[in-house]
């Protein structure tokens, strides 16, 4: 039976790699660009996370194989509850490589990593894309986000 399970333990995965230091953490460059971004996003992140940023259906419960569906990646999902370092690692490294990377092992997370497809660049301008699609309201709770990230690593 589906459940919020894994969505469960995404959540608990996540909060352990906020606080899991990165070798440097990343902040979106002011050179990042939205407009650049956009076609990016739909060559490289529609087919999963949506045209509109919707994500997947269910993407709260578990599929067959204990994956996530895709989850929105407007207001209605979680991406603007992280910080820059963790959406650019997770965006770049894949989900699964990130986690291992934080030491968590028990989470089986379907994102595949981008680093072979897509410069630092491009993902910074996919991630501006992202966030220009979110009110001010998130973004302000994001930017607090990333600033606690820092914070961290001092």
């Amino acid at each position: 039976m589906k459940g919020n399970n894994g969505a469960l333990g995404l959540a608990a995965a996540l909060s352990c790699m906020a606080l899991t230091s990165w070798a440097e953490p990343a902040k979106q460059p002011d050179t990042a660009d939205p407009v650049l971004g956009q076609p990016l996003y739909q060559e490289n992140c529609a087919s999963c996370h949506g045209a509109k940023l919707e994500g997947e259906p269910n993407w709260r419960s578990s599929t067959d194989d204990g994956t996530l569906p895709a989850p929105p990646h407007d207001e209605t999902g979680h991406t603007w509850h992280h910080g820059d370092d963790l959406i650019f690692n997770y965006t770049k490294l894949g989900g699964q490589a990130a986690l291992a990377q934080s030491g968590i092992t028990n989470f089986n997370s379907g994102m595949p990593g981008f680093e072979e497809q897509l410069s630092d660049d491009k993902i910074w301008h996919i991630i501006a894309f992202i966030k220009s699609n979110w009110g001010a309201r998130a973004q302000e709770m994001q930017s607090v986000r990333t600033e606690g990230e820092k914070l961290r690593e001092n």
